[in-house]
């Protein structure tokens, strides 16, 4: 098997990996030749030749033990609902720093656009825009917020990214890939209309680039079309 012409192949684990954002980073994984598995609480209806399905929930310590032992990068594309709400998922990745720390396995984390900064210094997405949203929506926003800074006091052993999307991201949205994009920083990224979004297959393009090519190592990066 080879990768992409002169990129060395990753064994890469997608927690998540039925979901709009991590099926793309499993598709797109797969495509370039890398050693792909998907874990989910249960398995997609369609699924990729040569991408290895697991199924369960990654509160077990078994599952998640075993989709992570041996890989190069374990892409975080967990939803904090259902059985991972009231604050699971931010154990998830407390429990996946402590197995990570000291070891070459980098951790990726997509999470949501509120913690990108609206301006050079700032505030916050979220700071200007939390009064507008609806309440239900809050907690799953919070969550991406605290993993953020999880990941940002973690050990400086722990090799991670964290992957914030535009303000307009989710498939009701229904963008069209362009097969491109636009990378930026901490600060949120509109085009020259104003518009902040990408397709989860875009996404994914910028996801693996920083897999091939690291240039982010314990930073956030984001990307538009």
């Amino acid at each position: 098997m080879s990768g992409t012409e002169g990129v060395e192949v990753a064994r890469i684990t997608v927690l998540g990996g039925s979901g709009y954002a991590g099926a793309a980073v499993v598709a797109e994984g797969r495509r370039r030749g890398h050693v792909v598995t998907a874990v989910s609480r249960s398995a997609p209806a369609e699924q990729i030749d040569g991408v290895e399905y697991r199924t369960g929930s990654v509160l077990d310590g078994g599952v998640l033990e075993d989709a992570v032992a041996g890989r190069d990068v374990v892409v975080v594309a967990l939803s904090p609902r259902s059985d991972l709400a009231g604050g699971k998922q931010e154990a998830v990745i407390e429990g996946l720093i402590g197995r990570l720390a000291g070891t070459p396995t980098r951790l990726g984390y997509i999470g949501g656009a509120s913690s990108l900064l609206v301006a050079d210094d700032g505030p916050r997405l979220w700071d200007v825009a939390r009064d507008q949203l609806p309440a239900d929506a809050k907690p799953e926003i919070e969550t991406g917020l605290k993993v953020f800074d999880l990941l940002q006091d973690s050990p400086a052993s722990v090799d991670w990214f964290y992957v914030s999307p535009p303000a307009d991201f989710g498939s009701w949205l229904g963008t069209p890939s362009k097969g491109s994009y636009l990378l930026g920083g901490d600060i949120l990224l509109r085009d020259e209309e104003g518009t902040s979004t990408i397709s989860a297959a875009d996404l994914a393009l910028a996801i693996l680039d920083e897999i091939e090519t690291p240039a982010h190592r314990r930073r956030r990066f984001t990307a538009i079309h």
